[in-house]
């Protein structure tokens, strides 16, 4: 069984949020909601791994782009 969410003992609420939401092609949210999640994942960003330095790069490139697309 393939698992989206780490279970590990010891990942964060960013850690987790990340994975789940790297499994999202699309969905609709309120704002607060996304900048809520938007902010827990930036704190990841700078992370010693560079692993999950690089997923929070990527799951925060979507809503980046989306809000720009939607006031441009």
């Amino acid at each position: 069984m393939l698992r989206l969410i780490p279970t590990a003992p010891a990942t964060t609420a960013g850690e987790r949020a990340a994975a789940q939401m790297l499994h999202l092609p699309e969905a609709s949210l309120p704002v607060p909601v996304i900048a809520a999640a938007a902010e827990l994942i930036a704190e990841r960003a700078q992370d010693r791994d560079p692993v999950i330095r690089e997923v929070a790069a990527a799951v925060l490139a979507g809503p980046a782009a989306a809000s720009e697309s939607a006031a441009g």
